[in-house]
């Protein structure tokens, strides 16, 4: 019975780890690339409608992003507001140019090299 109930205590503590991992990692970061842009314009702004009859409105974005090594890209993602101008913004790109995530960083934060114009 003793065996019984470690076995259970084990399983019931590894079951706890997985769903508080699978609340606190964002996977949408995980083993991407870093690269760093400037918001220098407004986003084109696009509408389509839902099932339900509501209107769902986002902003997608064309611009160049540097990573910490100097290298730019073109970058095209969207987002669901209209980015504030001169924001400066980390961005997740997996598979070489797909956004998966972003973040607004100060301008401190972002690598030497890739602050440059």
């Amino acid at each position: 019975m003793k065996k019984f109930l470690m076995v259970v205590g084990i399983l019931f503590i590894l079951g706890a780890a997985g769903v508080l991992a699978l609340t606190k990692i964002d996977f949408n970061r995980m083993n991407a690339d870093n690269y760093y842009l400037q918001i220098t314009e407004n986003g084109i702004q696009h509408e389509t409608k839902l099932d339900d009859g509501s209107v769902m409105t986002y902003y997608s974005y064309e611009l160049d992003a540097k990573n910490a090594a100097g290298e730019t890209i073109p970058l095209e993602f969207t987002a669901q507001k209209n980015l504030r101008k001169d924001a400066y913004l980390k961005m997740y790109v997996k598979n070489g140019d797909e956004v998966s995530s972003y973040d607004e960083v100060e301008f401190e934060d972002i690598p030497k090299k890739a602050q440059t114009k």
